[in-house]
């Protein structure tokens, strides 16, 4: 992007034919529902699993792939960790038309009967980070798409998967903000009640990035849903990194399913998507 003779805004950075500035993503470069794994290289396993893929771009954290599954596009664009960085992955995403998001992660369980591999599908999620506040108040409710969820849950049923929903709380931080200890056991009061305070809320599972990506797409009418792995059981104190084959197969299979709804709301001219027993 280096030289380029146009002049830059610097409160919208975005280059030639909308080239975005993060992302490296320009309109038409990816199609299909977006799927936003953290890892970078958890991006390229996605991608891997497809019938067919391409790589579109891959400059800081944010490497992105687009192609077809299940005969469908889809594309993925990793996020990094956390919300800050999301922000920036999302609005970009959103700049070049894109308007279905799937967060595919790992997360950790704090509720009993959850264990290391199940996957856990967020309807909704506690704003534990700082970023959504820039854009609604803190009561603001951070609020999965439905059909996304639909979808996500259709995946897992037909694939025989263990699955559970519930409501994620979003932190911006992993050690003290998820109620672990920091640098040589670093804690401050609050710390040892996270964890205790959200099970009695019923709360499932804590990750990083969910809150806000559910808030961006509220704002901004796109449909967004977050399906994740137990990576870390919070009750049992175990940790593995189980269920990755299965989280990205439920997603992959989501976005089939997607497709599906949207063919039969166009066909029936319905606002919402429902499915006759």
């Amino acid at each position: 992007m280096e030289g380029q003779d146009k002049k830059i805004e610097a409160d919208k950075p975005v280059f030639e034919e909308g080239l975005q500035y993060h992302i490296e993503c320009k309109p038409g470069d990816l199609l299909g529902p977006v799927m936003l794994p953290g890892d970078p290289d958890r991006a390229k396993r996605i991608a891997l699993t497809w019938d067919q893929h391409k790589e579109i771009a891959a400059h800081r954290q944010y490497y992105s792939y687009t192609g077809k599954v299940h005969d469908v596009p889809i594309s993925v664009t990793s996020t990094g960790i956390g919300t800050p960085a999301c922000e920036i992955a999302l609005t970009e995403l959103l700049n070049i038309g894109c308007d279905t998001f799937i967060r595919v992660g790992s997360t950790g369980a704090i509720q009993p009967g959850l264990e290391l591999g199940d996957l856990i599908i967020n309807t909704g999620a506690v704003k534990l980070e700082g970023s959504s506040i820039h854009y609604v108040p803190a009561d603001f409710p951070a609020l999965a798409n439905y059909e996304v969820v639909l979808a996500l849950i259709e995946a897992c049923e037909t694939l025989g998967y263990t699955y559970h929903l519930g409501i994620a709380a979003s932190s911006s931080s992993f050690y003290l903000g998820q109620g672990r200890p920091g640098y040589n056991g670093y804690k401050i009061s609050k710390t040892d009640a996270i964890v205790p305070d959200l099970q009695k809320m019923g709360v499932t599972n804590i990750e990083m990035e969910a809150s806000h990506i559910f808030t961006l797409g509220q704002i901004f009418g796109a449909r967004t849903g977050a399906i994740c792995a137990v990576y870390a059981n919070r009750v049992t104190n175990e940790f593995d990194t189980k269920g990755e084959k299965e989280v990205i197969s439920a997603a992959n299979y989501a976005v089939k399913v997607l497709a599906e709804m949207d063919e039969a709301k166009k066909k029936s001219n319905k606002k919402f998507w429902y499915r006759k027993i």
